[in-house]
């Protein structure tokens, strides 16, 4: 497989240190390299790119600003010398935080993890149908028939078209099992197929005739999907 990425550096030694160890991993395609967060914002909106080497301060837009308002899909590994900026990188559910100076086993030990995660989600998002236990037996549930997922005490009760099923897997269990882009986490209590929402008000999803809360803790996510899936820059 080939990993498509860019760098965004605004120190030339640096940008040039991280293509040199770049250069090293044969799974590793580099597609350009940026030296300020706007000009790489701009290639990101019509390239398709799995891994971004990406540096905190660049001045107009840091690295931080560039995640935190925009909608970035890639796998973003920081490079920079400021170690402060760890828990946030986090939050911002970045794969790899390299302190500079960093040796090339750290960075390919950051490449290893980002080309892992990208495996896995390749193979999950191929998943068309999962397995849920319930009662005594193991069912198999196309996803295309899931409406939406409710929480009922210590059972997540899965509505599909024409049933319910009852189960004990956990929403954590569930999330693993299920592309995100197919059926989201909006609330600590649902999941929602994004495909089956017919309308969307006042921080509530209707699906069919159930109107499902959105909570805060998962309304960036949520809407990022939507918007992604709606090829939108901007709604709501």
């Amino acid at each position: 497989m080939k990993i498509n990425c860019i760098i965004v550096e605004n120190e030339p030694l640096a940008a040039e240190k991280v293509k040199r160890y770049l250069m090293k991993i044969p799974y590793l395609n580099l597609l350009n390299s940026f030296n300020n967060g706007q000009d790489a914002l701009q290639f990101l909106n019509s390239n398709e790119v799995d891994l971004i080497f990406l540096d905190i301060n660049m001045g107009k837009l840091s690295g931080i600003k560039l995640l935190e308002s925009n909608n970035i899909n890639s796998q973003v590994i920081f490079t920079t010398a400021y170690e402060e900026y760890a828990i946030k990188g986090y939050e911002l559910n970045i794969t790899d935080y390299l302190l500079k100076p960093f040796t090339f086993e750290r960075f390919f030990q950051a490449t290893e993890k980002a080309k892992n995660y990208i495996l896995k989600n390749e193979a999950k998002a191929e998943k068309n149908y999962i397995f849920i236990k319930t009662e005594y037996r193991i069912e198999k549930i196309d996803l295309a028939q899931i409406l939406y997922i409710a929480g009922m005490g210590n059972y997540r009760q899965i509505h599909l078209a024409n049933k319910r099923i009852m189960t004990l897997q956990t929403f954590k269990e569930l999330e693993q099992e299920i592309p995100v882009e197919i059926i989201c986490r909006v609330h600590k209590s649902y999941m929602v197929s994004i495909s089956k929402i017919e309308s969307i008000e006042k921080e509530k999803i209707k699906i069919k005739d159930v109107l499902i809360p959105i909570s805060e803790s998962y309304r960036k996510l949520f809407f990022e999907i939507v918007n992604s899936v709606s090829k939108k820059t901007t709604v709501f």
